[in-house]
């Protein structure tokens, strides 16, 4: 069951990628070669309008090939054949599509489950919160000039900012009903048994149900912020050598994830589990766009930053040397992959 759904879920992931480059791509004139879902010898394929459509045997990865994509091609269908700000298009559509995605489940979330804010319940006393003059039912707003909306944000970024100093504004509503606001820097202590940073607060975890379409789209858009944020804080700690290979996971690894996730909701019912997929899939999607973006050759990012120093300059880079700084940075990218499957599997035994 769990690879069942982590298929259908990488699955979908990658498709909606690699629509979004298709769908720009016939939308500009652009002759597309091959759509395909999937990786390695094909197991069902059919031609139609000048474009074969294939399932591919394994089930992680997909492409979209696009006429005179990486070499020089004649053609006026052809990819380097339109203007730059096209081909800027094409490109930054897949992870563009996938932010689409992470948003569009995020309003199925937000409208089954509601949405919590950063609402505190409690303040424990001779904690730093307490000390720095934190009250229940305050709202926090901020923390180190960043908004935040939920308790999730708040908690996230005290996860990949340990031990660092807190510079919180709160609102706070004074018995006639008038806001004010407050701030105040804040030093989180460590606390051995929980292993972790604090600062003696606890959040209203009551979810509140959205009352408008209105409200769902703007919590729709936080929730989905909040994800392409925490992956960015995530890569800060990996730049800052705060996460280690073994935190890393690839195809196995959210496999596995995946299974325990899903015997730990089980008990609940098809309809937690099948939120929980949805919750998965925005964390991912969200994640793959990210990683798309980055300057990393072969990746949308590379390609994005070899075109944007075409705009500017008003010519490309000759296409050989693009290619070679493409076809490096895909060994590469290879070889890291390999490198996380071995360590998934090691993780497994």
């Amino acid at each position: 069951m769990s690879l069942i759904i982590a298929v259908l879920m990488l699955g979908i992931i990658i498709m909606i990628h690699e629509f979004g480059h298709f769908l720009f791509a016939k939308l500009n004139g652009i002759g597309v070669i091959e759509f395909s879902l999937g990786m390695g010898p094909r197991i069902w394929s059919c031609e139609k309008g000048g474009t074969r459509y294939s399932f591919k045997a394994l089930p992680f990865g997909g492409s979209c090939m696009m006429l005179g994509e990486d070499e020089n091609d004649s053609d006026e269908h052809a990819f380097n054949n339109k203007s730059v700000w096209t081909r800027i298009s094409v490109v930054a559509a897949g992870p563009v599509f996938n932010f689409i995605l992470a948003f569009l489940l995020s309003l199925v979330l937000v409208g089954a489950l509601g949405y919590n804010t950063t609402k505190l319940l409690s303040v424990t006393e001779g904690y730093p919160a307490q000390l720095a003059g934190l009250q229940a039912g305050d709202v926090i707003t901020s923390v180190n000039g960043r908004k935040v909306h939920s308790f999730d944000e708040f908690k996230a970024y005290l996860f990949t900012h340990p031990q660092k100093d807190l510079d919180l504004t709160w609102h706070r509503t004074d018995p006639s009903g008038k806001e004010e606001s407050h701030s105040a820097r804040v030093t989180p202590i460590y606390v051995k048994d929980s292993g972790s940073y604090v600062i003696g607060v606890g959040f209203d975890a009551m979810p509140r149900a959205v009352q408008n379409p209105g409200e769902l789209l703007v919590q729709g858009l936080y929730q989905v912020r909040f994800q392409i944020q925490y992956v960015f804080d995530t890569l800060s700690m990996m730049v800052r050598g705060m996460v280690s290979l073994n935190d890393i996971s690839g195809p196995v690894g959210i496999v596995v994830e995946i299974d325990k996730t899903v015997d730990a909701v089980a008990p609940a019912g098809a309809m937690a589990i099948i939120l929980m997929v949805v919750q998965l899939t925005v964390l991912l999607s969200a994640n793959l766009g990210v990683m798309n973006l980055l300057p990393i050759p072969a990746l949308d990012g590379g390609r994005l930053v070899f075109l944007i120093i075409e705009a500017l300059r008003g010519k490309p880079i000759d296409k050989e040397k693009e290619g070679m700084v493409h076809m490096a940075g895909m060994m590469l990218l290879l070889a890291l992959m390999v490198l996380i499957l071995f360590n998934d599997v090691r993780k497994l035994f």
